[in-house]
């Protein structure tokens, strides 16, 4: 990844838009998984220019491909591997773990019970998510291991790196990414029923993402590992402290670091967040207790939520924690959380505080998550992406001024 000393370089979250008719396509994609394949590229091909439309200079292929093999940034990789399956879960047996907004729920219990947090988090790209009044069971159907996993989309894996290189030809100033799952959250909430211990069975599933991960980089591009539960893990058990909350985090950095093994680290992208669901996240555990673990991930880059307003403060972080030399930050400038479109002028301010505490060619400009599914249409999308490039070339220039 590149340390830009010419301007903020942008990027973002990985989700974003598709065109209208393969979008259409796409809600059919069991039935037509041919046609799905065949249209891939020149939709590819559109949101990269819409990419570089909006000024980004880190772009993808909009994950695409995760929404045509299942729908979602987890389900995807249900076509790309063995070994787990999903259950009923036996009656008598306690789920093995909270949802991810169970420490919200206890104070909110009104407001989780009517369902608004997540029909927040769908967006119109998935109607009917959920419904307010309807409260939904995810505890019910459990994923399960109880054979040995592996990995078997490569073929898969190779046609998204095709259909990005494909649309990166000709396209100078501009690196590509493709956002891939992380071990955590693939196998963190399935029940180990074959291997000897949660470390054995965690490692197994690192070594299932590590081949897809390598696949990425090999082909020269960036690999943004998305891995939500670094942060979302402190709702999952609501009574743990703050020190065992560390502990495990300890354990969490060891597995992905055994993902990442033989993955060059200048071609490794970290995103974690707190969860997208539209709720009080009065309870995120805060960046501190966890922003010097992070940095013992080997990724050259760290993008994370940052303009939420749980969260936007918390910049200061890097006051006490520094950045190790060669790393880069991307914090999110503009979110998911509200149709309102940040302003470049804040969007820039934002960029400013940060640059001043680790330096500007070590900052780039990100999205809070992938913002494609969360917002209100696709305007906004566009709008928010160019707002935040906009911000950049307003920061590059304080900074440069010494202002």
């Amino acid at each position: 990844m590149r340390h830009s000393t010419d301007h903020i370089l942008c990027s973002h979250g990985g989700n974003l838009p598709r065109p209208a008719e393969f979008d259409k396509l796409l809600a059919k994609a069991s039935e037509h998984q041919e046609e799905v394949q065949a249209q891939l590229p020149d939709a590819v091909q559109w949101v990269i220019e819409k990419q570089i439309e909006c000024g980004v200079d880190i772009i993808n292929d909009g994950e695409y491909v995760k929404a045509a093999e299942g729908g979602s940034y987890g389900s995807y990789m249900g076509a790309r591997m063995t070994g787990l399956t999903t259950r009923d879960r036996p009656e008598g047996t306690p789920p093995i773990r909270a949802g991810v907004a169970e420490r919200d729920r206890r104070d909110f219990p009104g407001f989780y019970e009517s369902g608004l947090w997540l029909a927040g988090s769908g967006g119109p790209i998935r109607p009917g998510f959920s419904t307010p009044g309807e409260v939904r069971d995810f505890g019910r159907r459990e994923p399960v291991c109880e054979e040995p996993v592996k990995y078997t989309g490569y073929d898969l894996i190779k046609a998204d790196i095709d259909a990005l290189k494909k649309g990166l030809e000709g396209k100078s100033g501009v690196d590509g990414f493709i956002a891939t799952l992380g071990p955590l959250s693939l196998g963190g909430r399935a029940r180990n029923l074959h291997y000897k211990d949660q470390k054995e069975f965690m490692f197994a599933i690192a070594e299932v993402m590590r081949e897809e991960y390598k696949a990425i980089t090999d082909a020269g591009l960036i690999m943004q590992m998305d891995e939500p539960e670094f942060a979302t893990t402190w709702m999952f058990y609501p009574d743990w402290s703050v020190e065992q909350y560390r502990s495990h985090l300890d354990f969490m950095v060891e597995v992905i670091n055994h993902a990442l093994e033989g993955i060059p680290e200048e071609q490794v992208r970290f995103h974690f967040c707190w969860g997208s669901g539209h709720r009080p996240h009065t309870n995120d555990v805060e960046f501190k207790h966890l922003a010097d673990k992070m940095m013992g991930i080997n990724a050259q880059c760290y993008t994370f939520e940052a303009s939420n307003p749980r969260h936007a403060h918390e910049y200061h972080v890097f006051e006490d924690v520094k950045l190790p030399d060669g790393k880069i930050i991307a914090p999110g400038v503009v979110g998911h959380y509200t149709d309102l479109v940040e302003h470049p002028e804040l969007v820039a301010e934002r960029l400013v505080n940060y640059a001043k505490l680790v330096g500007m060619e070590n900052v780039h400009a990100c999205t809070d998550c992938g913002i494609g599914s969360r917002v209100g249409h696709e305007e906004i999308v566009w709008a928010k992406l160019k707002a935040m490039s906009d911000g950049c070339q307003i920061a590059t220039k304080r900074l440069k001024a010494g202002l």
